[in-house]
């Protein structure tokens, strides 16, 4: 079976779900390139607004697989693709995170827009426990999620976090009880629902505005704001307000 499954549990929501039960779905190369190839359909899938990335009851991703790092060099490790197709996603894309996202597989949920997380799920940056420097963005994404003090904390103690203590630091969007899949679904299928050209200008302008001066990025804003006039869909959505009724969005 495939180390990636996708599903759609939904209509225009795709379900992403890491398949490595066995080793608490660990990060290794062919994960890696699934994902990849995964994600490069679904953007390009107009049917699908929507993702959901999840791993199973145990675990999103225990980090990444120690067995193909073990013997691996510096040449090795420069030759090692530091592909983010999770990042690079232009639709809106949510975490479920049960049990363990540590290391790598926190850097995955980090990547997300936002992560709902099980009572049981668990984070943690552990890789200075090994001597590695976290080498999929948790250098760089978890000061911005939740500052640099408590990132530095987290990164260079390899401490171990709740989902409720990771909610209160920014790092988890919401906490519930049983599986954090449904409700991620239940999210997908919310976001889904609105305009898909107005979600993804949101996510790009703010993704794009973070990295800008507050200036830069309000420029950006506008020109997403301007850009909106131009779709069939903004139409809609004001007619539905004014006749009083569910608006359909076409992604037009």
């Amino acid at each position: 079976m495939s180390v990636v499954v996708v599903e759609s549990p939904e209509p225009h929501v795709a379900l992403v779900r890491i398949n490595r039960p066995e080793v608490r779905n660990a990060l290794n190369s062919e994960v890696r390139a699934e994902l990849v190839e995964v994600f490069a359909k679904l953007n390009a899938d107009t049917e699908v607004r929507v993702v959901v990335l999840t791993g199973d009851e145990r675990a999103f991703a225990a980090g990444a697989d120690l067995r193909e790092q073990a013997d691996r060099d510096v040449v090795g490790a420069i030759g090692t693709p530091a592909t983010r197709p999770v990042w690079d996603c232009p639709k809106p894309v949510i975490a479920a995170v049960n049990g363990y996202a540590l290391g790598g597989g926190c850097e995955l949920a980090m990547q997300c827009d936002f992560v709902i997380a099980s009572e049981s799920a668990r984070f943690a940056q552990p890789e200075i426990n090994l001597g590695i420097v976290p080498g999929g963005g948790g250098t760089q994404l978890m000061p911005r999620l939740i500052g640099r003090g408590n990132a530095m904390f987290l990164l260079l103690t390899g401490n171990r976090v709740t989902a409720e203590d990771a909610r209160l630091l920014g790092l988890v969007a919401e906490v519930v009880p049983g599986d954090a899949t449904e409700r991620a679904i239940e999210v997908a299928r919310q976001i889904a629902a609105k305009p898909p050209l107005t979600a993804r200008a949101i996510k790009s302008s703010v993704r794009s505005g973070l990295d800008a001066s507050v200036q830069a990025g309000l420029d950006l804003e506008r020109r997403a704001y301007e850009s909106m006039f131009g779709t069939r869909d903004l139409r809609e959505g004001i007619s539905a307000f004014f006749d009083k009724r569910t608006a359909r969005f076409l992604g037009e």
